[in-house]
């Protein structure tokens, strides 16, 4: 039986499932570079650094818990995927990952384009100089009054999600005097090897208008009737946390199958393919994500092969990594609170975060590394689970993982692969405050979203 905590309530299993946990690593004081940050390091002190700065210090000026994101890492991983995709693809970094004024600058310092997908995020991306036709504009129900926004502010495409919103999209285009180019995201039938709460191309599920019945055909027949509208291309996503192509292999047919169609019906090929994002990062050492430019070439191989196959130009090819950029660039810094061990069982460390800061393990059943951050030991490794702080058995935010027996409260441990998802979904369950996220970079830390104060909170209820 699984001790994951049940959604319904707090009962955990009584018994652990054999095997249920991989072997303790050889040396807890080893940080392994496929889940941490390019510039993170233990200093001869054993003291772990990021940008050069040591974490001790960092939690005396800016207090834990806290995101701090390796700003060199950050800008790296933009770049690599920006040249491996050269210039005859667009790179569009997925905001929701996370999002702030200061990333918004470094995408469009490195070149990269930006996929919003509400209101907030576009105005946030404006507000910070992203020039408005390298925006792409997603979601499922837009408002009025987002639509308006974005095509007053001349973004760069908007994603066409329904029926209704090809209508509604190409009503307000005419309103302005505008003429608003979309794509079309169509779910095209693929099961990505993932979570199924991230699995979105199959068919059951909220986002994007099947192919099957030929309803996506009717889309884009719809589409290409209206004024308001000039569509580009086709997109396509199929899920998230994805760690091979074949998925995409799958999906390109199906998409070419219907670029041919158009061109059939309409005598119209149409000059885009977005392939959307979703690739793997790692999150523990058993994770293996491939690396952009084998991305790249993937993807881009397996779309001229497609195209060849059915006597189409080749288009010109979108991918939308949130993520696979963000995603490895940070880490969140705790203090160990109390720790109560259970015989025969594990050992649970409490943190002054928890859920609030990490919905993902409750949410996803995701997986973490965790390490001793503050101090190196050569104390025996202890099974442990970090847990949150918060009023639910689900707050949880590493569910089974090895650290120094000698663990003590005061102790710093950091979670790595927390910069995607984290903050962007955190909350103020228990009306706890949503941690600061802080960029380090060449031995300097600053602040770029603030820590919420209490008055923050009190501000908003007026009651």
């Amino acid at each position: 039986m699984s001790r994951s905590a049940h959604p319904a309530g707090p009962r955990h299993a009584d018994v652990l499932p054999e095997g249920h946990y991989s072997a303790p690593p050889a040396d807890l004081n080893t940080l392994d570079p496929k889940v941490w940050a390019e510039t993170v390091d233990r200093g001869d002190d054993g003291v772990v650094r990021v940008g050069g700065v040591d974490v001790k210090a960092l939690a005396e000026e800016f207090g834990t818990p806290a995101y701090f994101l390796d700003e060199t890492d950050f800008r790296a991983r933009a770049r690599a995927w920006r040249t491996a995709f050269g210039q005859d693809a667009d790179v569009f970094y997925a905001g929701k990952a996370f999002l702030s004024r200061a990333v918004v600058r470094w995408l469009h310092e490195e070149g990269l384009n930006l996929d919003v997908c509400s209101g907030g995020e576009l105005a946030t991306a404006l507000s910070a100089g992203m020039p408005a036709d390298r925006i792409a504009f997603h979601g499922n129900n837009k408002s009025t009054e987002e639509i308006h926004r974005a095509i007053e502010a001349g973004v760069g495409r908007i994603v066409l999600d329904s029926f209704q919103e090809i209508v509604r999209v190409a009503h307000i285009a005419q309103e302005l005097g505008k003429r608003q180019r979309v794509q079309i995201r169509v779910t095209v039938g693929v099961e990505a090897h993932t979570h199924e709460f991230i699995a979105t191309a199959h068919e059951d599920q909220k986002f994007g208008i099947p192919l099957a019945g030929g309803q996506a055909a009717e889309a884009v027949r719809r589409a290409l009737k209206l004024d308001g509208l000039e569509l580009i291309g086709i997109h396509s996503h199929i899920g998230s946390q994805i760690f091979d192509t074949s998925g995409f292999e799958v999906a390109a047919h199906r998409v070419v199958g219907l670029l041919k169609d158009i061109r059939d019906e309409h005598g119209v090929e149409l000059p885009e393919i977005d392939l959307g994002g979703g690739l793997g990062i790692a999150y523990t050492s058993a994770d293996d994500p491939r690396e952009p430019h084998e991305i790249a070439k993937a993807l881009t191989e397996i779309v001229t092969r497609e195209c060849e196959g059915a006597r189409l130009r080749t288009p010109r090819i979108s991918v939308e990594p949130g993520r696979a950029i963000v995603g490895p660039t940070a880490f969140t810094l705790y203090e160990v609170g109390t720790i109560k061990p259970l015989d025969g069982l594990r050992t649970y460390v409490s943190v002054d975060g928890g859920m609030s800061d990490n919905i993902r393990t409750a949410l996803y059943d995701a997986e973490y590394s965790v390490a001793l951050v503050s101090r190196t030991s050569d104390a025996e490794p202890m099974l442990a689970r970090v847990v949150g702080k918060h009023c639910e058995s689900g707050d949880i935010v590493v569910k089974d993982a090895f650290l120094p027996a000698d663990l003590a409260p005061g102790d710093l441990i950091a979670v790595p692969a927390t910069g995607a998802y984290c903050r962007s979904m955190a909350s103020n369950y228990n009306h706890a405050l949503r941690p600061p996220v802080v960029a380090v970079r060449d031995g300097e830390a600053r602040v770029i979203v603030r820590r919420e104060t209490e008055e923050d909170l009190l501000r908003l209820d007026v009651g």
